[in-house]
């Protein structure tokens, strides 16, 4: 351990035993810095860097115990010895140490149990600061690696948003939309930002399941028999088994997006049939996303409404297809809505 570095402080009304001190430790070839007024020693440590404290008992103005209780308000680890004549009694012994002194020194002061004591102290200072040191970069190390696999994770997440993309003949404007719908309300309806979060980079798979589903229905042009369409309502459930066991939370969250977002407030529709509140939020939330930019988009095969008139048919659904309260939400944020949709045109 190098001493050269080391400050300490000592504090004493008795200048023949600050002196003493002081011989001491200059031999040792430590810093040492000495007071008699326990108030001014007291402004200098909370001001100053020091490494150890050494400090008598009885002293005028405060004495040691008060000295110690003041500093460690605001300094807990720095080692403190107390030097005292008082010597066995264990009151103050006990006192002190409920206090944080960190041990006790009898005075006369005897050279070699002082440099004994001191060094000992020091070491396990140092190495406790080190210690620290080494796990508080260990923490900013793991904290990097965290958010370096937070940003490998989502841009995974973007990559296999993509897939149902090549399949469907929704754009991925649509999809950029519907997130940013969905986060909207997300927020609006009161959902933390851990939930927002969520569900943001989550819709993008709210169809993912029509990977699952024939090209030939897919990509078909008119509306779809009976038997088609039953076919085209299995993807909810595919999306959901391809995602449910994920370890992901955004692909749990996708799975449950995908598996409730044709679901119906009334419980109309599917494919569970579900009801009110007992539709998952994400999926209640989604449903008005997409099917609002399905409204306002521009497709092969029809025109885009505008947006009063898409506003207007989530009012009429309102109850029915859509939850009241949320369709009430995105109603009163008009205006950021349009903002979004502006914002991603038509790839």
């Amino acid at each position: 351990m190098n001493l050269e570095n080391i400050m300490i402080v000592s504090i004493d009304d008795n200048e023949n035993n600050l002196f003493s001190i002081e011989m001491i430790c200059k031999n040792m070839g430590l810093n040492i810095k000495s007071f008699l007024e326990p108030l001014e020693a007291l402004i200098y440590c909370l001001k100053n860097h020091v490494d150890m404290i050494l400090i008598d008992y009885i002293m005028p103005d405060i004495n040691g115990l008060e000295f110690i209780e003041e500093f460690r308000k605001n300094k807990k680890n720095i080692p403190i010895i107390m030097i005292t004549a008082v010597g066995d009694d264990e009151n103050i012994h006990k006192s002190a140490f409920d206090l944080g002194v960190s041990d006790f020194l009898s005075k006369p002061v005897n050279a070699i149990v002082f440099k004994a004591r001191v060094l000992n102290l020091l070491s396990n200072y140092k190495n406790k600061i080190l210690l620290e040191s080494k796990a508080k970069l260990l923490q900013n190390e793991v904290k990097k690696a965290t958010k370096n696999l937070i940003k490998r994770e989502l841009e995974t997440l973007e990559i296999l948003a993509k897939t149902a993309e090549f399949k469907d003949p929704e754009t991925a404007s649509h999809v950029a939309r519907v997130s940013h719908y969905s986060k909207l309300l997300a927020k609006e309806y009161g959902l933390s930002k851990e939930e927002q979060n969520l569900i943001f980079h989550a819709a993008p798979f709210h169809d993912l399941g029509k990977v699952g589903i024939e090209d030939k229905i897919l990509l078909k042009e008119g509306k779809l028999n009976s038997d088609e369409y039953q076919i085209m309502k299995k993807h909810p459930v595919i999306g959901y088994e391809i995602l449910k066991d994920s370890k992901s939370e955004y692909l749990k969250a996708g799975g449950i997006i995908s598996l409730t977002h044709h679901e119906k407030f009334d419980g109309s529709g599917y494919p569970k049939g579900l009801k009110a509140d007992s539709i998952h939020i994400f999926g209640r939330i989604v449903a008005i996303a997409d099917v609002f930019d399905a409204l306002t988009s521009t497709r092969p095969y029809k025109k885009a409404l505008h947006f009063n008139d898409a506003f207007n048919f989530l009012i009429q659904e309102s109850s029915k297809h859509f939850d009241p309260h949320l369709v009430n939400l995105f109603i009163r944020n008009k205006e950021e809505v349009i903002k979004i949709y502006n914002s991603f045109s038509e790839i």
